[in-house]
């Protein structure tokens, strides 16, 4: 049986070796598609690959699709540009420079200058929260970057006149930019509920809440509430989900994170029962929280 039935709905001919309707396997990911989408933009990695004639060529998984040797998540990105040559990402997309270097390898020139990160007036990297991966970016660079843009706005700290201390401390002020970056928050609880479900439940206290994002936001954030016994050689640029308070109150996290310009943007919960003695109807539930904080 050939392996082109595998690939589509449409059989394939000898003038036109690819069907109507191609299945890909992009990293694991499975999408289909239409083959005009595929070879809408000449020149490309994909127009090459499915334009060609020699079409034993292109590899396959076990089930005859094409398999492509990229990330299976970002490729959506790449499929819907290639449907109408138009760009649209979530809010707040946090793999712009990912989907940059998909967009350099599948050779999409137009897609890559969409997504190169834009220079702001003062010739640094803009506030666009998309444009790149923190991760990716040097504290050295970013230090730099600050402290020229500092300089530049308070020139009269360098002159030594009766106001340059206080301008000076101005100045330093203004290195310290707060950098945009997600927190997550995590708990586990449980209580006990009896037969009568009228009654008031037991609660039992939160044990420890868990910090998940950018080491020094969270250290920025919680300071010395921040327990970093578990992780405690963590680079700055580096994330960790390895943190937690020193505290249990949720109330107190939030205050922090709000005093720090974070918003929530998205909670998830999940639960389970059990019941606590063979001989009761008291259940036991237990469930896990996530609250997600963004600060632009």
């Amino acid at each position: 049986m050939a392996l082109a039935d595998n690939t589509g709905c449409a059989k394939a001919s000898e003038d036109f070796p690819f069907p109507e309707i191609i299945e890909l396997n992009v990293g694991g990911q499975v999408y289909i598609t239409r083959h005009p989408t595929l070879v809408s933009v000449p020149g490309s990695l994909l127009w090459e690959m499915f334009t060609q004639k020699n079409i034993r060529s292109l590899a396959r998984d076990s089930k005859g699709r094409f398999f492509v040797d990229r990330d299976g998540f970002l490729f959506r990105y790449i499929l819907d540009y290639m449907r109408d040559q138009q760009l649209v990402l979530p809010n707040h997309f946090p793999e712009r420079s990912r989907l940059q270097r998909e967009a350099e390898y599948f050779m999409l020139p137009e897609l890559v200058k969409m997504l190169a990160p834009k220079l702001s007036k003062q010739n640094s990297l803009g506030d666009d929260p998309c444009q790149s991966d923190p991760e990716e970016l040097s504290p050295n660079v970013d230090a730099t970057r600050n402290l020229t843009s500092a300089s530049a706005t308070l020139p009269s700290a360098v002159a030594g006149g009766p106001g340059g201390a206080v301008t000076a401390s101005a100045g330093a002020a203004g290195t310290d930019v707060r950098r945009a970056g997600f927190i997550t928050i995590g708990y586990r609880g449980s209580y006990t509920l009896g037969r009568d479900s009228q009654t008031d439940a037991k609660f039992r206290r939160v044990a420890r809440i868990m910090v998940c994002g950018k080491t020094s936001l969270a250290k920025e954030v919680f300071g010395d509430t921040l327990n970093e016994s578990r992780d405690p050689d963590r680079p700055p640029e580096r994330y960790t989900s390895r943190y937690y308070l020193k505290f249990t109150f949720l109330e107190q996290a939030f205050d922090k994170l709000a005093d720090a310009g974070f918003h929530m943007v998205a909670c998830n919960s999940t639960g389970t029962c059990a019941f606590a003695h063979d001989q009761t109807d008291d259940r036991i539930w237990t469930s896990y929280t996530e609250y997600v904080f963004y600060r632009e």
